[in-house]
């Protein structure tokens, strides 16, 4: 069995019986799945490595996500996202330097994505917005590529209105109202399934998406982890 069709199979059973009971009855089931991603992962990391070499000194297990949901503010009380998720990134996990993410997760829920998904780091939001500010024809050029655009939109949550601070006039406005710019892109349960297939698509897509995370990351350098 290949390593996707492994996980997937694992992820839609834990979907079908979401409590701890089924989950420490089947963790070597889980145990299993989560060594076929890890491989998944290191396989992705040498093959983006070919045209992003920043990513490939990390090891798997230190990009995934943890399975265990925080229920404390969540109607849906369910203790487990059924989802196997990992961001490779320059710093491994962490939100910036921003990188390829990715989220396995059965029922057409599966997708690539990048950028910075984040919008509680105000500094991060207004070093990109400044970048954008003064480099708006670069960033024309790169989300109006035609492969681009054959692949992405620009998603983020926004404010009505130009932040304070910023020409109204401005030509990339719409741009500067986001307070978070990233990029997704969606995939089916039978792309999935196919590890091989999977593989080539995250490599067409991450290359494609790599002008827009360099990008941002220019207008990031230099940016702090807010420290707990």
């Amino acid at each position: 069995m290949s390593n996707t069709q492994i996980i997937m199979d694992y992820l839609s059973a834990l979907s079908a019986n979401n409590n701890r009971e089924w989950y420490h009855a089947n963790k070597d089931d889980y145990k299993q799945a989560n060594a076929a991603f890890e491989q998944l992962l290191q396989t992705l990391i040498l093959e983006i490595g070919t045209f992003d070499s920043s990513i490939l000194h990390n090891n798997p297990k230190g990009l995934t996500f943890k399975l265990v949901r925080d229920t404390r503010f969540s109607h849906d009380k369910s203790p487990y996202n059924p989802a196997m998720r990992a961001h490779i990134g320059q710093k491994g996990k962490l939100p910036v330097p921003v990188g390829y993410y990715l989220m396995i997760k059965p029922g057409g829920e599966s997708f690539f994505g990048g950028g910075l998904f984040a919008d509680m780091f105000k500094d991060a939001t207004k070093m990109v917005r400044d970048y954008i500010a003064g480099n708006g024809k670069e960033w024309e050029r790169i989300i109006h590529e035609p492969d681009f655009e054959a692949c992405f939109t620009v998603k983020g949550t926004a404010l009505k209105n130009a932040p304070a601070g910023y020409e109204k006039e401005h030509p990339q406005v719409e741009y500067l109202k986001f307070k978070s710019w990233y990029v997704e892109y969606p995939l089916t349960d039978e792309e999935v399934r196919d590890t091989e297939v999977f593989v080539t698509k995250a490599v067409e897509v991450f290359h494609v998406m790599k002008p827009f995370n360099d990008y941002l990351n220019k207008g990031l350098a230099g940016f702090q982890m807010p420290v707990r």
